[in-house]
């Protein structure tokens, strides 16, 4: 019986922890931008979202 775990080099295995962190580090910095930006638009955040739904709906349907 041919067993193949434990192929992958400690190498190979910390770049994919790092990859994993700076996605992760990315997402916490969008989150933080975007919070700062709904503070700052108050209630018309939602709006705003609305809005950019209907433009990603329209280009998908190539309407714009």
């Amino acid at each position: 019986m041919h067993d193949s775990r434990g192929e992958l080099e400690v190498e190979t295995l910390l770049k994919i922890v790092l990859a994993l962190l700076a996605v992760f580090l990315a997402f916490q910095i969008l989150q933080a931008v975007i919070g700062g930006i709904a503070s700052l638009l108050g209630p018309f955040f939602v709006l705003v979202q609305l809005g950019i739904a209907l433009v990603i709906v329209l280009w998908l349907l190539e309407r714009v």
